[in-house]
């Protein structure tokens, strides 16, 4: 089942967690994710893919704009209703608005008609409410938790549609 990691990144530490997303999903027998910036992505894949996930470094408190402006124009023509849909986020700072940024495209995801999945406490610990929040600086001590999230997403979308073809 084909999957997709998305994400705008400037200085690499977007990529670098969307990346860790993409092992932990490698980890669900029958996953084919892949990770695509958002200037270089396939869009035949993304519409194949049964789970979309998206990264955003967090700029002022909120998603960067190249996230905002290709949640607003491109997403559109990639066929997102019913897939499952997660975020994570990467900031400067703990309070930097990582969750704002995550929120803003959950809720997009989902007027768009995505399903917005996360796995919250249904896992146990660690709890992963809306979507993980990786620290700059401390990159490596976010890696597991996000490859969690990543097979974490992986399982549900495979739960889902275990059975039917795209």
């Amino acid at each position: 089942m084909k999957m997709t990691v998305l994400y705008h990144s400037q200085t690499g530490h977007t990529k670098e967690m969307a990346e860790a997303v993409v092992r932990g999903m490698a980890l669900v027998e029958g996953a084919r994710p892949k990770a695509f910036s958002l200037e270089d992505y396939d869009e035949n894949w993304v519409r194949e893919s049964r789970c979309v996930v998206m990264g955003t470094p967090i700029y002022m408190a909120s998603v960067s704009g190249k996230v905002k402006a290709w949640l607003e124009g491109p997403a559109l023509k990639c066929a997102l209703a019913g897939k499952l849909g997660g975020a994570f986020a990467t900031a400067d700072y703990v309070h930097g608005g990582g969750e704002l940024g995550i929120r803003t495209i959950l809720d997009h995801m989902m007027t768009m008609g995505m399903l917005a999945y996360s796995g919250g406490s249904a896992y146990g610990k660690p709890i992963i409410h809306l979507g993980p929040v990786a620290v700059s600086g401390q990159l490596s001590s976010y890696q597991e938790t996000f490859q969690l999230y990543g097979k974490r997403m992986a399982l549900k979308a495979m739960e889902l549609w275990k059975n039917q073809p795209l």
